[in-house]
């Protein structure tokens, strides 16, 4: 399957995505949760890729899209049948969940708290790599197993600079996380 750089887009895009637990009075429960985001990109291109993927993962044979899938599912991440949509699953450490932490995905990001406000979390970050990404973003937790927020990302795709839209949002799915492991905070 060659699709230049959407499978890791993707991932870069699940690590710098995941739900914060939002400082007192109010705080994300731990556990197992669920955050979908639908993404817009201004040239367009980024969208094309992703139904490009989609089209060729249906297209494969079942026990290859199969192999696929499961790859993916260990990273908690699916892909939505929409092609614009991505499901990430991420689990949220008691530990975590109490510092209040913006956990994200291992790798070179870093990610900063700008400001905390009620039930608003405003944040930005910069990860390396290829290609590197950053951007600012904002949570809002509707009640300690829901929120909603949206991030503005800035990349390349294809060589050229791209800026995305993303809209997100959580809901929390139980306390197990099953074989889905807290992600590393950034410290």
């Amino acid at each position: 399957m060659k699709t230049p750089s959407v499978p890791m887009a993707l991932i870069a895009l699940a690590a710098i995505a995941a739900p914060p637990a939002v400082a007192q009075p109010g705080k994300l429960q731990p556990g197992l949760w669920e955050q979908t985001m639908t993404m817009k990109s201004a040239s367009g291109q980024m969208e094309s890729q992703m139904a490009q993927m989609q089209q060729q993962l249906a297209s494969m044979p079942p026990e290859q899209r199969k192999m696929v899938e499961e790859m993916m599912a260990k990273q908690g991440m699916a892909m939505g049948s929409a092609g614009r949509n991505t499901t990430v699953k991420m689990c949220i450490s008691p530990e975590q969940a109490e510092r209040g932490d913006v956990p994200q995905q291992e790798g070179d990001c870093k990610q900063e708290v700008v400001e905390r406000s009620g039930s608003t979390l405003r944040f930005r970050f910069a990860c390396k790599g290829n290609p590197p990404t950053s951007g600012e973003g904002e949570y809002n937790m509707a009640s300690p197993t829901s929120y909603s927020g949206r991030t503005t990302v800035l990349t390349q795709v294809q060589g050229k600079p791209e800026k995305m839209e993303m809209t997100h949002t959580g809901r929390w799915l139980g306390a197990d996380c099953g074989t889905i492991k807290p992600r590393v905070s950034a410290r």
